[in-house]
């Protein structure tokens, strides 16, 4: 029976490079591999032929002798017989080393190819941890060094890592002589499965480490120092060279990545570098101006908490803000520092006596309406809208809207 052209089974023309070769046998390969047709004999007889094609036209002595000669001149390599068997240049094992080799070890893998091949007996690294902890707002502007307990895997030292017995050595599995993976034949197909009896390592320990049970590493806590610097946000994240996970087989050790949380203070607020408080202030005091003292965290000056003499303006409305520099959290780098931000908060007297009551409406009769503009600018808007609520009648009387 006469064999079709390679170049008309991948349906390229002869002048093709090898780039557009290989991206029409990975669409043609993908179209009818036989996993993706159910295995019927139409796909598999379809993609061995698209394989045989690929196999010589990728390489370019064969490429040239079919040229010249046909399938006649690969006959004893990639024509006519196996065409994955020794005859003349790369050669191929089977059809799933050309579709690993085209689409990756892990996809040819996905369609029963030959995977990521022998098992890794070199040193591996041990794997990240995180660790979650919290501070106060004080240890956060000031800095501070904690002791902390992280529940961690350590390499066990009377097998120094093996998982043997102290004196006895790993053997090569004889399963899959090292591999750590066995390959099965799945009628057409060669599929590769991890070695059940090694569990993909390729070693085998037949007198295992009684401290670690064969497992070469085993768990524990350990204690160590951490400075946390000051001016860390919530969120902040401190890696730990080096004090993660064990590694394996003599890999170096994963990293601690501890992550920052700040507690929520009594007081203060914490806007980027800023320190925002709220300082009740005496009516009179807004009233008439003067200074209270307001909560700042340490200072040169002081010790532990401090206060911060505040200068009120006369007339001081609830939420005005006073901004003293130089007073909030510092920056990591150690160079600026943000600021205090005091919002006053006009608090009116409770438990009055008679006479303070006196005193008061006293004050009230003699303030008038000049003295509380924002009061008088309120009241003016208010008539204008209950005019439009009750179309241009409050209280029995026409109001002007104007």
């Amino acid at each position: 029976m006469a064999q079709r052209d390679y170049y008309e089974i991948l349906g390229v023309e002869r002048t093709i490079d090898a780039g557009g070769l290989k991206s029409a046998y990975r669409k043609l390969a993908m179209q009818h591999h036989p996993d993706r047709n159910g295995g019927s004999e139409e796909s598999v007889a379809m993609f061995k032929e698209l394989s045989e094609a690929y196999s010589v036209l990728s390489d370019d002595d064969k490429r040239a002798a079919y040229d010249r000669y046909g399938h006649a001149g690969v006959n004893g390599g990639a024509g006519g017989g196996n065409p994955f068997g020794q005859g003349g240049g790369q050669g191929f094992h089977d059809i799933n080393d050309i579709f690993s080799q085209v689409f990756g070890d892990a996809f040819g893998d996905a369609f029963g190819g030959r995977g990521g091949g022998r098992a890794n007996h070199g040193p591996r690294r041990g794997s990240d941890l995180r660790y979650d902890m919290e501070i106060t707002l004080e240890q956060a502007y000031q800095g501070t060094e904690l002791e902390i307990s992280v529940p961690t895997t350590m390499s066990c030292e009377p097998c120094d890592g093996s998982g043997a017995k102290a004196g006895s050595k790993p053997t090569i599995c004889s399963t899959c002589g090292g591999a750590g993976r066995v390959r099965q034949a799945n009628g057409f197909f060669q599929v590769e499965r991890t070695c059940p009896r090694c569990g993909g390592s390729g070693e085998m320990i037949s007198d295992p480490c009684p401290e670690c049970r064969g497992q070469g590493q085993v768990r524990k806590t350990r204690r160590l120092s951490l400075k946390v610097p000051a001016g860390v946000d919530d969120g902040s994240r401190i890696r730990l060279t080096g004090e993660g996970e064990a590694g394996q087989r003599g890999g170096p050790r994963g990293d601690l990545y501890v992550f920052i949380s700040v507690k929520t203070h009594e007081l203060f607020e914490r806007d980027n570098l800023d320190l925002l408080v709220t300082v009740p202030v005496p009516m009179t005091v807004a009233a008439l101006g003067g200074s209270i003292d307001a909560p700042c965290l340490v200072s040169t000056s002081c010790d532990g908490a401090c206060k911060q003499q505040v200068d009120v303006p006369a007339g001081s409305q609830t939420g005005k803000t006073v901004r003293i520099k130089g007073k909030g959290m510092p920056h990591l780098n150690g160079r600026t520092r943000g600021d205090l931000v005091v919002e006053l908060f006009v608090e009116t007297p409770s438990d009055l006596t008679a006479r303070q009551k006196e005193l008061l409406q006293e004050l009230a009769d003699s303030l008038g309406e000049k003295q509380t503009p924002r009061n008088t600018s309120f009241a003016g808007k208010a008539k204008r809208f209950w005019a439009d609520v009750m179309g241009g009648e409050t209280d029995g009387s026409k109001e002007d809207a104007a």
